[in-house]
């Protein structure tokens, strides 16, 4: 008795393995087949909204061929489709040198990138953005050799937009020397203006703040990513190690006066 009840306790503890093992492994291959199945949605998406510009081989180059003929006639650009070949992006809510979060993706896929020739795409249903999102990952490896950053946290001060942290931001502009790029008067005229080149050998021209609204937005919240984070690949250092975050806050609210919002 005692020999078969043993018998048959471990008859039982291998089909309990052998069964949870089954449905691991089922499990697993759904998944796999799914994440495939996705990925071929959103190659098709990105075939069909985002080839034109960004290139089949994701290093935007759809219509750089046009842009630098362009540029030996004389015409100035200073708008470039992102190579996602490089895994490098400006607008992100990550530290610098971080890649974007996935709602970092999902923002500027379905809202776009104002002034910048992204459009909007807030008619693809949310399943098509989740799948050209992950497709657009495929293009670089720093998807999957490199860890996940988290988003930045964000909480405006109560002083943002007051005289006083207006003053203390202006002499900031002056002390971290946004001037040489911005202009004295942030209107993207400085002395760098016309020297400046990102990481891919294009011209970058300095934004003009009287001008209105930043690629990321006109929030208090986006000026300060953009302060924060830096923009990659472009000549826009973060200023998380070299300004306090208070001293951010006061660049922002001076920013503001220069975009009219104050």
């Amino acid at each position: 008795m005692v020999r078969n009840a043993v018998r048959m306790s471990r008859l039982l503890v291998f089909l309990s393995v052998f069964l949870s093992v089954g449905l691991i492994s089922a499990w697993l291959f759904v998944n796999e087949v799914g994440a495939a199945d996705e990925l071929a949605h959103g190659k098709k998406v990105f075939e069909s909204r985002c080839v034109i510009c960004h290139g089949a081989k994701g290093d935007g180059k759809g219509l750089m061929d046009v842009v630098h003929r362009n540029e030996k006639k004389g015409m100035v650009w200073s708008v470039f489709p992102r190579d996602f070949t490089s895994g490098v992006f400006k607008f992100r809510t990550t530290p610098t040198g971080c890649l974007p979060t996935d709602a970092d993706l999902v923002r500027v896929v379905t809202g776009g990138i104002p002034r910048a020739y992204m459009p909007s795409s807030v008619d693809l249903s949310k399943e098509d953005v989740k799948a050209v999102t992950g497709y657009i990952k495929t293009f670089s490896k720093r998807w999957t050799d490199e860890k996940a950053c988290s988003a930045i946290p964000i909480k405006k001060p109560s002083f943002v937009g007051s005289p006083d942290s207006v003053a203390k931001g202006e002499k900031i502009w002056e002390n971290m020397k946004c001037w040489e790029c911005h202009g004295k008067e942030g209107k993207g005229d400085g002395t760098k203006a016309d020297s400046l080149k990102d990481d891919w050998g294009d011209k970058v021209i300095p934004f003009d703040f009287t001008s209105g609204a930043t690629k990321m937005g006109f929030a208090p919240e986006n000026v300060y990513t953009a302060y924060t984070t830096g923009l990659d690949g472009t000549g826009m250092p973060s200023y998380a190690d070299s300004l306090k975050e208070e001293d951010r806050w006061h660049l922002v609210s001076y920013t503001l006066k220069l975009m009219g919002r104050l």
